[in-house]
């Protein structure tokens, strides 16, 4: 906008002053010269990248927007609370590139809707990053401490209307906002798309025990999904990769601190992430990666 600005302040500029001086319609390169010259004074607000962040008010989503935030970049986080929740107020207060919007990203016309609001709003990176481990149905919707029942995706034990809302949140999820949004990522600078996805979501890499079931099951299929979406926009230019973050300790699992070697704190994979973000190309799309960009096993 601040671009348009300049060209329209120039365009007029120059209307007038061929009206009004014959001596300055004979030095074209002043022209030139005031035009580079404003041009170099809104070099951010020309330049600036949008990202969009699923699931934004906790976990890894959060962490995700409070980094890209700090580098300055435009924000839109998305959550599903009734209410905006406290740590994205906290960081609407801190910082004025904030978007907050609430959007179910399971349902199909709240997604539709939040598609129209974006309307030609170019975003440069789009991350998919709500997600569902394990059954909170006894927690209290903001208590992101509690770490759920870990026991009801067992075989033997499947609660299988938690299937259901796992592989609405970690597949369709971001299926249906990677299309309709796909408009805006396609009119961007940057053109990356990206899921946060899993080691549990490999096929041949190392599994331990036979837990998780739903949860591991959605993170294969997601890979597979974006796989094949990566595969359909590669000729529109957009990059396409699937992220693990590795074992990361969010809020779910800070009960986990100390127990295990390997967990890592969410700053560090967050920040990896971006790096990871950063560095991929077209030449990357469809491939799975950990949080520094390593190949992963499928």
């Amino acid at each position: 906008m601040a671009a348009d600005f300049v060209y329209t302040f120039v365009a007029s500029f120059w209307v007038r002053r061929e009206t009004t001086s014959v001596a300055y319609r004979r030095h074209p390169f002043a022209v030139i010269t005031l035009f580079g010259f404003l041009l170099s004074m809104v070099p951010a607000a020309a330049n600036a990248q949008t990202v969009l962040i699923t699931g934004a008010n906790s976990g890894i989503g959060l962490e995700f927007t409070k980094q890209y935030a700090a580098r300055g970049w435009t924000v839109i986080a998305t959550h599903r609370r009734s209410e905006l929740p406290a740590t994205l107020a906290e960081l609407t207060a801190k910082y004025k590139t904030m978007r907050i919007e609430r959007v179910d990203v399971t349902d199909v016309e709240q997604v539709r809707a939040l598609a129209k609001r974006l309307e030609n709003v170019p975003i440069d990176v789009l991350i998919n990053n709500a997600g569902i481990y394990n059954d909170r149905g006894t927690c209290a919707a903001d208590d992101d401490a509690c770490a759920g029942d870990w026991t009801t995706q067992n075989f033997g034990k499947m609660r299988y209307q938690l299937l259901d809302t796992i592989l609405a949140v970690n597949v369709k999820g971001p299926l249906l906002v990677s299309e309709m949004l796909f408009p805006n990522v396609k009119a961007s600078k940057l053109k990356k798309l990206v899921a946060i996805s899993s080691s549990n979501g490999s096929l041949t890499g190392p599994q331990a025990g036979g837990g998780a079931i739903f949860y591991r099951s959605s993170k294969a299929a997601l890979n597979r999904a974006m796989q094949l979406v990566a595969a359909s926009v590669k000729g529109d230019g957009v990059t396409v990769v699937m992220l693990n973050p590795g074992p990361t300790l969010t809020e779910h699992q800070m009960y986990l601190k100390g127990q295990f070697k390997g967990m890592l704190e969410t700053s560090f994979t967050v920040g990896n992430m971006i790096k990871t973000i950063d560095a991929v190309t077209i030449a990357d799309t469809g491939k799975f990666l950990r949080y520094d960009g390593v190949a992963e096993a499928w």
